[in-house]
Parts: structure tokens; C-alpha cells; sequence
């Protein structure tokens, strides 16, 4: 244990531990959050008690959050976040009222005073941004509808909970200020830190990563400066660091380098990111939850049925299919880190004893590491119990589904995927004369199309319900998709609903063209092979000159 005391060759073992059990966790296709998690009960006081550095580990877990929330603001259309407002506003407001309500009188009928059982309710009532934000990101579901709302209703939370703090700290402690004096300072200071974003967007930011971009290290290394530096004047104002660093990405988000930025940092966060998972893992207290099972096993099922039932209502209520309620949902059946840290501060107040913190960070566990699952597995589990999820959705879920744009009319050929590759193919097919209807899971890439005149509709490939939406008799669907998973996927609906026509998918490899076409597609498109083959054409028409002379 001697040699442990050495920071460096404490995080080598912490390292190697990872690698470890990251690997037998795939073996056994266990989720790596999971894993990184376990490294943490592993490795903490509980454990083989290897952890000495906890500050540093803490400091590292800070960075990762504030550049994880950094990259989402960047990817993150501003557009987009006015039109998503009011729904992340009543979504967010709505699960927080309802879990903070219901969670109090399960806290009574359990029989715990009302002070404790309004710190559990409390408690129970945020989600997770950093592992919510780090599983969409891993299954690229960041841009999709059900992810923006997402990651709206996130950010509201993140400013209740504040709000709660100062709330729940003035039951107990005795201040200069009022309460409505510091929670007017909070809104104060968050009106002029969005007052200052939006300065900045529009005077400066062009200018200054423009500067930074002439050499690439020093616009990355300004991009990490700006997310930190952001993440630390929030936490000083009274807000999340989690807010500070995504403003600081959606600052930066008009720029023209944002992707050079997110793609130089996505590494850099999920190395950070296992420092959070671990210090999150090292900092329960097992000797404090063995009393506490059937009450924590209770608040988990709360968490886990009741929180996604009360989101797909408000978002079925609000004109959304029940698809995007319930993969939004499940985005909401975890407590989150906060909901420890507000533990903590009632401990350090006096107003709930340590077994009150055990049972909070049971319900954590239970709920982190069951959510994982689920939000892994969203689309499987919706297919199975999609027909009883009709309840949540509105007979004209108008959000979605706009008829009145393209009903009555007729289109030769339905093409998902409308990114470049997308827009290149419709492009040449209108020029021939087909009618072309597109289909993208991005908001962004459907208003785009949209405005160049053409019909578009918000969809996923792999949503079982998918025809229902899209007009039908078209002579083609072609998906620009270069995943194999969701290629499959829409091959087979299409064969089970007796489409007609033709299908082509895309593939980006030529190992996986043989699979799709066994799989039913009658043509593979091959971007990288065919615009080989039409540069050795174009070079050999460049020859012909040369030959004649």
C-alpha cells in the first residue's frame, strides 16, 4: 500500500483497474458507465481503498462535466433552442412539481418526518445531465428531437436546483440576506450571463476564433480556456457549472469552427468523464445503506415508472407522438449527482442524519445503473411496448406530423439521411424530374430542407410506426445512413409492410454490402467506391487530349 501514496502510480492502478473491468464489461455487454462506476466502489474507501488523491480526482470529474456540456452548447442551434423553450420549460417544471409532490407523500406514508421526506422528494426530483448528455451523445442522439428536448427540460432542472439550495439552506442557516434577495441575485445574474452570451455571439466570437484559428492548437486550447473559465463564474454566481460551460458552447456555436472544435475535444471529454464516473462510484457509503432496501427499492420504482409516465403525458399533451415522450422519458429515471449533493448540504445543516444520505444514495445507485440500461436499449424496449403507449398521444400529435404540407400530394422517392450526401442525390434527382420527399431525425436538417422549398418530415429510421407518417406509393427509398444497424432496421419494416418499390441503402464499407443485400436491399450505394470510379473517369477524360496528339 506504500507505494500507492505516489499520486502517479495511485492513477496507474485506478487506470489499469478501468481497462480491466471496462473490458470485462463489454464481454459481458454491460454499458462502460457501469463499469467506470464499479471502478469507483472498487477502488474507494469501501474497497481496495487505493483512492489518496480524491481532490485531484474531483478536479478532473469537474473539468470532464464543464467540457461535456461545452460540446453539447456547441452543437446546439440557437434557433433551435428558442422554438424548444417552451416545451423544455414544461416539461422540466412539470416532472419537478410532480416528483417533488408525489415523492413527499411516499416520504410520509413511509414514515419519515416531513423535513427528511421533503430532502428525498427533492432529491428525487433531478436527472442527471452529465450521464443523461454522455449516453445520447454515445448513441449520436444528441441532434435528435427527443435529445434537444432533452437536454431543455436538463438545463431548467439545473436552475431549479439551485433555486432549491438556496431555498432548503435558508431553512437552516442564518443569512444577511433575505431569501427572496438571494434567489432575485440568482435571476439577476443569470438574465446578464445570457445578456452577456448573447453579446458575445453576435460582436465577438467570429472575430476571435478566427484569430485562434490560424494556429489549431491554440483555438482548442482557447475553446477549453472559455468552457472552464465559464463553468467556474457560474458556479461563483450560485449556478451549476453544468450551465456556465454549456453557454460557453452555444457561444461558440455560430462560429464556423465548432465542428474542428467538438471533434478535437470528444476524446479529451470521455477521458475526463471516467474521473467523474469514479469519484461518483468512490463516494458511496455502503456501511450506510444495508438498512435501507425496501424504502430505497420503493423511491427507485417511483423514479423509474413515474418520472418517464409524467414526461410523455406533458409532451403528448403538447402535440409530440408518444415514440419521442417515451424515449424522452426514460432521459428522466435517474436521479442525478445534485441529488447528493443536496444531501449533503441537509447532512452539514443538521436537517437529515447519515442514514437519510445512505438511503438517497441507494436510490442513486439503483436508478444510475438501471436508467443506463434503458436509455441503452430505448428503441427495442419502445418496439415491445409501443401499442399500450397510445394513451400519451394526442389523435393530431401536430409537433410532428404536419399533413397539411404534403397531403394530397405524391413523391417518387423518399430519401433519409439529409445531410450533404442526401441533398446531393435529391438535387440530382429533381433535376430529372422526380418528386422527392426527405426524412432526417435532426430538427435542424428538416428546416433546412424545408426552406429550399422541399417536403420534409422529422423521422427516425428504426421507428416502427415509421410509414404511418410518410406518404406512401413511392416508387424508392434510398437512406444516405451509413450505419449498418439502422440500414437493417429499415430494410426489414420496409419488407414487413409489403413496400413496393425499391430500396437502396448506403453503406461507407464494402465488407457490410453484402449483408444489406442478403437482408432484402435491391441496391447499395458505395459514396467512397463511386466517387473513386468517377474521378479515375473525369482523370481519364483529362488523358484524352494527350492520346489524340
Amino acid at each position: 500500500m506504500e507505494a500507492f501514496s505516489d499520486s502517479f502510480f495511485e492513477f496507474a492502478a485506478i487506470l489499469g483497474i478501468a481497462v480491466l473491468l471496462g473490458f470485462l464489461g463489454r464481454l459481458l455487454k454491460q454499458p462502460l458507465i457501469v463499469s467506470f462506476i464499479a471502478v469507483g466502489l472498487l477502488v474507494g474507501p469501501y474497497g481496495l481503498d487505493l483512492l489518496r488523491s480524491v481532490d485531484k480526482i474531483h478536479l478532473l470529474s469537474e473539468m470532464g462535466i464543464a467540457v461535456l456540456l461545452f460540446v453539447v452548447g456547441l452543437k446546439l442551434d440557437v434557433s433551435l433552442i428558442r422554438t424548444s423553450g417552451r416545451v423544455a420549460l414544461a416539461t422540466g417544471l412539470g416532472q419537478v412539481i410532480f416528483t417533488s409532490v408525489f415523492g413527499y407523500f411516499i416520504g410520509i406514508g413511509l414514515g419519515f418526518e416531513p423535513v427528511v421526506s421533503l430532502y428525498i422528494a427533492v432529491a428525487l426530483t433531478f436527472s442527471s445531465t452529465i450521464i443523461i448528455v454522455k449516453l445520447l451523445s454515445d448513441k449520436k442522439e444528441i441532434q435528435s428531437l427527443h435529445g434537444q428536448i432533452s437536454i431543455g427540460f436538463l438545463i431548467v432542472q439545473d436552475i431549479v436546483v439551485v433555486i432549491a439550495m438556496i431555498v432548503l439552506s435558508a431553512m437552516g442557516a442564518q443569512s444577511d440576506y433575505s431569501l427572496i434577495e438571494e434567489i432575485a441575485w440568482v435571476v439577476v445574474m443569470g438574465f446578464a450571463m445570457i445578456l452577456a452570451v448573447v453579446l458575445l455571439i453576435r460582436y465577438v466570437m467570429n472575430r476571435l476564433t478566427s484569430l485562434m484559428a490560424r494556429t489549431p492548437e491554440l483555438l482548442v486550447l482557447f475553446a477549453l480556456t472559455w468552457a472552464i473559465a465559464l463553468a467556474a463564474l457560474s458556479d461563483y454566481l450560485g449556478f451549476s457549472k453544468e450551465v456556465g460551460a454549456f453557454l460557453g458552447g452555444i457561444s461558440l456555436a455560430s462560429t464556423p469552427y465548432r465542428e474542428v472544435i467538438s471533434g478535437k475535444l470528444v476524446s479529451l471529454r470521455d477521458f475526463l468523464l471516467f474521473f467523474f464516473f469514479v469519484h461518483l462510484g468512490s463516494q458511496v457509503d455502503l456501511s450506510l445503506i444495508g438498512e435501507q432496501i425496501i424504502p430505497a427499492l420503493i423511491f427507485s420504482l417511483f423514479v423509474l415508472i413515474g418520472n418517464p409516465i409524467i414526461v410523455m403525458i406533458i409532451l403528448g399533451v403538447m402535440g409530440y407522438r408518444k415514440r419521442t415522450g417515451f424515449l424522452a422519458g426514460l432521459n428522466v429515471a435517474q436521479i442525478s449527482e445534485f441529488s447528493l449533493i443536496l444531501a449533503a448540504l441537509g447532512l452539514s445543516l443538521g436537517q437529515i442524519d447519515e442514514e437519510t444520505l445512505g438511503l438517497i444514495t441507494l436510490v442513486g445507485l439503483i436508478t444510475i445503473g438501471i436508467s443506463t440500461y434503458l436509455i441503452n436499449y430505448s428503441h427495442q424496449l419502445y418496439e415491445k411496448v409501443a401499442p399500450a403507449l397510445k394513451v400519451f398521444e394526442s389523435n393530431n400529435p401536430y409537433r410532428e406530423i404536419d399533413d397539411k404540407k404534403h397531403k394530397g400530394k405524391k413523391f417518387d422517392v423518399i430519401i433519409f439521411g439529409l445531410g450533404m450526401y442526401g441533398n446531393n442525390i435529391a438535387r440530382s434527382l429533381e433535376q430529372k424530374g422526380f418528386r422527392v420527399f426527405g426524412v432526417d431525425f435532426d430538427p435542424r436538417s428538416v428546416k433546412r430542407w424545408q426552406r429550399k422549398g422541399r417536403a420534409a418530415q422529422y423521422g427516425d429510421a428504426d421507428d416502427p410506426e415509421l410509414m404511418d407518417i410518410l406518404p406512401g406509393d413511392t416508387q424508392c427509398v434510398i437512406s444516405t445512413l451509413f450505419e449498418k444497424d439502422l440500414n437493417l432496421a429499415l430494410i426489414k419494416y420496409l419488407r414487413n409492410v409489403n413496400y413496393k418499390g425499391k430500396i437502396a441503402v448506403t453503406s461507407y464499407y464494402g465488407r457490410t454490402a453484402k449483408e444489406l443485400e442478403l437482408a432484402g436491399a435491391d441496391l447499395i450505394l458505395l459514396p467512397f467506391v463511386d466517387a473513386a470510379e468517377n474521378i479515375l473517369d473525369r482523370l481519364k477524360s483529362l488523358e484524352e487530349p494527350y492520346e489524340k496528339i
